[in-house]
């Protein structure tokens, strides 16, 4: 029994090796696209950090504007809250973006988390009312499903990267996607130091410096719409990837296309590939084989 559970596992690794598209894309030479994936994807991480870090910048603003704080800092309950709301919505959206991006495909749920971002980043910057404990509560709302949407762009970002990269370079094409976080954080302190300077320096700052700052806060949350919004335009004139296509699509006449569109490799399935396509292995979240294989 266990040789032939062995024997079958050998045949699904041989027949992944058969597949061409998959081949082709280990072993291609690093390409411009390759570079213009790099920065499409870590436009993503950008996005990510600028939305998370932000928030901390404001703080103070939000604490001497609504709670009247002589050193500008907000209530610890309410501190808490503002920081790490958006965290707990990116836990569960890694889990449930991640699930479905391979349900349905990277392309189309990473278009699905980024409007999610750009809508959750303009609400945000909108929250109004004449409480401020209804304005915290409202931007802690809209912040948690900003960072649900946050946490279904770091899978996927990272997972686009590594399924177009080659074997040689993966590693360093997804470390250079996850260094666009460091610079969506200086991003986000470059912003609000400049929009600070920039109402500071106004007429109307003398006579309503609250009302100024009430502007700062709701901007900074705000542009982080822009990156996402084109990241999204760029995003979605990329192709699925191909071994999403391949794999789990099984359509290798669309995985070869797809890929000989954007990067310099001419492929022609053959009948034999749409075989070992069929008997590729797959195995579940939940399963033995995933615990086997990626538990420790």
């Amino acid at each position: 029994m266990l040789d032939a559970v062995t024997s079958v596992k050998c045949e699904t690794r041989r027949a992944r090796k058969q597949i061409k598209v998959l081949q082709a894309l280990d072993v291609a030479g690093t390409q411009l696209y390759h570079f213009t994936t790099i920065v499409i994807a870590g436009m993503g991480f950008f996005t990510d950090a600028y939305d998370l870090f932000s928030v901390s910048l404001i703080a103070d603003l939000l604490g001497r504007i609504y709670y009247n704080s002589a050193d500008g800092k907000l209530p610890s309950d309410v501190a808490g809250a503002v920081s790490a709301v958006a965290l707990c919505g990116t836990l569960l959206g890694q889990l449930f973006f991640g699930w479905l991006g391979d349900r349905m495909g990277r392309k189309r749920i990473y278009g699905v988390t980024l409007k999610l971002m750009v809508v959750c980043s303009l609400a945000s910057g909108l929250s109004f009312h004449y409480k401020p404990k209804c304005i915290i509560a409202t931007l802690c709302f809209f912040r948690f499903w900003l960072g649900f949407g946050v946490g279904g762009d770091y899978p996927l970002s990272a997972t686009i990267m590594s399924e177009y990269a080659n074997k040689r370079t993966r590693g360093a094409f997804i470390a250079a996607v996850f260094a666009m976080q460091g610079l969506g954080n200086l991003a986000a302190g470059a912003v609000v130091l400049a929009l600070s300077a920039r109402f500071k320096n106004t007429a109307a700052y003398e006579t309503d410096p609250v009302g100024q700052a009430d502007y700062v806060w709701r901007i900074v949350l705000m542009l982080g719409a822009v990156p996402a919004l084109l990241t999204y335009y760029w995003r979605m004139k990329m192709p699925e990837t191909a071994r999403y296509t391949a794999l789990i699509a099984k359509n290798l006449k669309l995985a070869a296309s797809d890929m000989a569109a954007v990067l310099d490799i001419d492929i022609v399935p053959e009948k034999e590939e749409a075989d070992a396509i069929e008997r590729h292995e797959e195995y579940g979240l939940f399963s033995m084989d995933f615990l086997r294989r990626h538990g420790r």
